[in-house]
């Protein structure tokens, strides 16, 4: 999702499929928001950041936010309680990127 306050895509997204038979891969640039769903079970997700990790610096939205139009394939079952508590866009005064 583009987070970028200037960009023409502003809150746009698109959805992609990563699995073992396509074995694509997915960038995720500075300004972008990313969040996946598992649709089987016992999956291994692995991703590189350009930082080290810094919980302070970290930002999230909520997964069900509906200004944001996110459609998953499945129904969400289970979440963190971390990811639960993520605001939504709309109380969010300024997006930092």
């Amino acid at each position: 999702m583009d987070l970028r306050p200037d960009s023409a895509s502003f809150l746009k997204h698109e959805a992609f499929e990563l699995n073992e038979d396509n074995k694509h891969e997915l960038y995720v640039p500075r300004g972008f928001a990313h969040g996946f769903q598992t649709l089987t079970d016992n999956v291994e997700v692995t991703y590189l950041v350009s930082g080290y990790y810094t919980p302070a610096a970290e930002r999230g939205l909520r997964y069900n936010d509906p200004k944001l139009g996110i459609s998953r394939p499945l129904e969400v079952t289970t979440l963190s309680d971390k990811d639960a508590a993520r605001p939504l866009i709309g109380d969010i005064s300024r997006i930092e990127i």
